[in-house]
């Protein structure tokens, strides 16, 4: 595996909320949203925020755009954490594999 494997399923054996979702990220910027999908839900929204990102900040110049509100990063850990949980019982609750479920 390249890179650096994750702390929390090292520690515990349990993926974190964020397990392949770098993976899905880079599957939805290369176009490929069925594996981005199946990977992490999420994938395909961080792509899409990643790339206003880049352009308000290039548009202003600033690392950190201004005027962008915070409020959406509290709304996405809440339900991202919630997918989580769904995945944790899917997969080891039900031991199902696969989307929604962990890879």
């Amino acid at each position: 595996m390249l890179g650096w494997p994750c702390p929390l399923k090292a520690l515990t054996g349990i993926p974190c909320p964020t397990c392949f979702l770098t993976r899905a990220t880079v599957a939805a910027l290369r176009g490929n949203l069925s594996e981005s999908v199946q990977l992490h839900a999420f994938g395909p929204i961080v792509a899409v925020a990643l790339i206003a990102w880049c352009f308000t900040a290039i548009s202003q110049r600033r690392l950190i755009p201004r005027g962008m509100p915070a409020w959406p990063l509290g709304v996405g850990a809440v339900v991202l954490f919630a997918y989580w949980l769904m995945r944790l019982i899917i997969s080891y609750g039900l031991g199902f594999r696969g989307a929604p479920g962990f890879p």
